[in-house]
């Protein structure tokens, strides 16, 4: 019988940048034509904010939050180690990378080359480590595990998509390829194979705002929306039918959920400025107490209003966790004003 880790973790891009750059995309959201000018009156800011904001433009407290973030992931890597799992199956999401215009699919598994890498500076990008152009990842695909996992969940009404190769991205989206960079923080390596399991967390905000914050900059959509995502509580049943799938396997396996909460950006609460701490601590409550009715109640246009569209991939999570009856242990939660949205760390260990 297989064995199942539960990681929950976060794949915050800003956190790519030195410390000092961390408070960037805040200052470039209040240039954004679609923000009230009221909204980026300093005037009509929290204290919260201006306190992270400091007389340094959040240099400083960039400092304090990448170690904050450091911390996070050295603890859910040090479960991971201790755990050494035959492979870790990851849910990331697309934001108008690898699934554009010709194919949006709602669930994709991806099984990729045995061996194959990623060069995540590729361009001579800045990023904290000081790595250079020719940096390269190297890591090991599943594509036999995609097959089996692909027809078991089709065997179980679940008609999910499956991709051996990617389609627009030389490697993986940013929820993936963030991830694996923030799990070996401490450039130790990353030995175990991956299997990349894509959500479609952006639905209707997708293609015409080619995912993240360009809905600000843009004009309003004028056409029919584009289709939506999964709903939540049908990400919950995916993630049920992977955890039993596996629990019956032979493989021991780490699940992944890698995103951020409420995302300020997507979020009309708090003028699209910084995320919405309510509907977070709602979600973060539930979680800690494994109250996975509550998680499953929560709608589309919930978590969408709160910016939390991101979220669909701890839903797959909570709902393989619920299947094997498996209690969280939060390493940290962080909620901030000035970094975009709030994260959470956590693990679920094993039985």
């Amino acid at each position: 019988m297989g064995e199942i880790l539960g990681l929950g973790c976060t794949h915050y891009p800003g956190l790519l940048l030195p410390d000092e750059r961390l408070a960037n995309g805040f200052h470039h959201l209040l240039t954004a034509p679609n923000i009230p000018d009221a909204a980026k009156d300093r005037a009509n800011w929290p204290d919260e904010l201006l306190a992270e904001i400091g007389n340094d433009h959040g240099a400083a407290a960039g400092q304090r939050y990448g170690a904050r973030m450091a911390e996070g992931f050295r603890a859910v890597r040090a479960s991971l180690d201790a755990f050494d799992p035959d492979f870790v199956l990851m849910f990331g999401d697309d934001q108008y990378e690898n699934f554009r215009e010709d194919i949006i699919p709602a669930f994709c598994v991806m099984g990729l080359d045995q061996d194959f890498s990623l060069r995540p500076w590729a361009g001579g990008r800045a990023n904290r480590w000081h790595e250079g152009a020719d940096r390269e990842m190297k890591l090991h695909g599943q594509r036999d595990v995609a097959k089996f996992l692909a027809r078991a969940l089709i065997d179980r009404g679940i008609d999910t998509a499956y991709a051996y190769k990617p389609l627009h991205v030389d490697g993986l989206a940013h929820a993936f390829t963030n991830t694996l960079l923030y799990l070996d923080w401490d450039r130790t390596g990353f030995p175990w194979p991956v299997l990349p399991f894509a959500i479609n967390c952006y639905g209707t905000n997708l293609i015409h705002a080619k995912g993240g914050s360009a809905s600000l900059f843009v004009p309003p959509q004028e056409d029919a929306p584009d289709p939506p995502g999964p709903p939540p509580w049908r990400c919950m049943e995916v993630g049920k039918a992977i955890a039993e799938i596996l629990a019956e396997s032979p493989w021991r396996v780490a699940l992944v959920a890698s995103s951020s909460w409420s995302h300020c950006f997507l979020s009309p609460t708090n003028n699209y400025l910084w995320p919405d701490h309510k509907a977070d601590r709602a979600m973060f409550d539930a979680l800690s107490r494994s109250d996975h009715a509550y998680w499953r109640s929560r709608t589309r246009d919930q978590l969408e209003a709160a910016g939390q569209h991101e979220m669909l991939l701890w839903m797959a999570l909570m709902g393989a966790m619920e299947a094997l009856g498996q209690k969280p242990v939060v390493h940290d939660y962080a909620e901030t004003h000035l970094f975009m949205s709030d994260k959470c760390f956590a693990t679920w260990p094993a039985h």
